[in-house]
């Protein structure tokens, strides 16, 4: 793309929040080798969603540019889990649940990476150490190092309890950047400490010391709070093409002039009304995933639903069991849509559940057989199913 280090260095560093020592990567641009990228992840949950990719699009920059990247899954480190924005301490992560989950999201990041210019490891490989090397390991910092972080020094004032290995993990994770031999370090705003803190330990071991990088947080699809699985506002990398475009047009406009910068390589016409421009990010997106072809499906589901208001051409058929005078309609919508009970009763509270179009009353739990009969459910605004009772 280019062979200025300053050029490149630009380029890299466009929409990054910090690029430390200043300076530095452009110092390493210009040692004429590809220079070893390193970026960490805990599979401490199986999916990779938009914020996620934010970190994977910077990477997959690197490897454009002739650099390896080398992707840690940390399947040591998430047994003690990362206390990076946190005010409690992790609950205990299951070993068989992280390895499973490893190997969910190293699919999820090659549609991202490169594969042939990246490097898997398994920071199980160095951190499954002696104690003797685990004591070389502490002794390269002190507990005030480790308090002048931010969330530790919180919790320390308010009486949170700091368990040992959480005051580790930033050890653990610098001791990876020794293992892989790291030249530079990506992460998100909240592991500024960790990577910087990372330096402190390569130098401890006779290490060039990496340069660091820190991307912004993406905020999730309801624009107050970081995308995340637990807080239901993520979209996730292999979400069905309809379900990822809706997503995304609900983004509220305040907040798509960010995921324009950090998701798209080319941000759509700024002449375009707002809406406009959100359906062109959400096509782009969903064809970035899925192929041009099924965005251009879903945009049309979406329409269908959202514009014209018509149900879609093609919906799924769902029988359910002929007994009983009435149809429970919280089991009823666990068993069509996959959800739980509890959810069914939320949606139903919320009128978020539709019969032919009409909202059902959240009061009305049960409804007779004939009713349900041939009729449209709608769950949300994106899922139906055809009912049909069984002879």
């Amino acid at each position: 793309m280019t062979d200025s280090p300053a050029e490149a260095a630009r380029f890299l560093t466009r929409n990054a929040v910090d690029a430390l020592p200043e300076g530095e990567l452009e110092r390493q641009l210009g040692l004429g080798r590809p220079l070893r990228v390193k970026f960490g992840v805990d599979p401490t949950t199986p999916d990779i969603h938009l914020g996620h990719t934010v970190v994977l699009r910077k990477l997959r920059e690197f490897q454009d540019l002739g650099h390896h990247v080398v992707l840690i899954i940390g399947d040591y480190t998430a047994r003690v889990g990362d206390p990076s924005g946190r005010s409690t301490t992790r609950p205990f992560a299951d070993p068989a649940e992280i390895d499973s989950n490893a190997e969910t999201y190293e699919q999820g990041a090659f549609r991202v990476l490169d594969r042939a210019r990246t490097e898997v490891r398994r920071n199980g490989e160095w951190l499954a150490m002696s104690m003797n090397s685990l004591f070389r390991l502490a002794r390269t910092s002190t507990v005030a190092q480790l308090l002048e972080r931010d969330d530790f020094a919180k919790r320390y004032a308010s009486g949170e309890a700091i368990t040992i290995l959480e005051l580790l993990y930033p050890l653990l994770q610098g001791y990876d950047s020794v293992a892989i031999d790291a030249d530079v370090e990506l992460g998100a705003t909240d592991q500024k400490f960790n990577v910087l803190l990372a330096r402190e330990t390569q130098k401890a071991y006779g290490s060039e010391p990496q340069s660091i990088l820190t991307m912004p947080i993406l905020p999730g699809i309801d624009g107050v709070q970081k995308m995340s699985k637990s807080l239901g506002n993520y979209v996730a990398v292999d979400d069905p093409p309809e379900e990822m475009y809706g997503k995304l047009m609900r983004v509220p406009d305040d907040v798509m002039p960010t995921y324009i910068e950090l998701l798209l390589d080319t941000p759509p016409d700024p002449d375009l009304p707002p809406r406009d421009r959100k359906r062109a990010m959400a096509r782009e997106l969903t064809a970035r995933f899925h192929g041009a072809p099924a965005a251009d499906a879903a945009e049309e589901h979406f329409d269908t639903l959202h514009v014209r208001r018509e149900l879609p051409d093609e919906i799924e058929e769902f029988a359910f069991p002929n007994g009983g005078e009435q149809v429970h309609l919280p089991a009823l919508l666990a068993e069509a849509f996959g959800v739980s009970r509890s959810e069914a009763r939320r949606l139903l509270s919320q009128a978020g559940v539709r019969l032919n179009g009409e909202a059902l009353d959240g009061s009305e739990l049960e409804l007779p057989p004939e009713r349900l009969d041939g009729a449209v459910i709608q769950l949300g605004k994106r899922r139906f199913r055809r009912l049909r009772r069984l002879a």
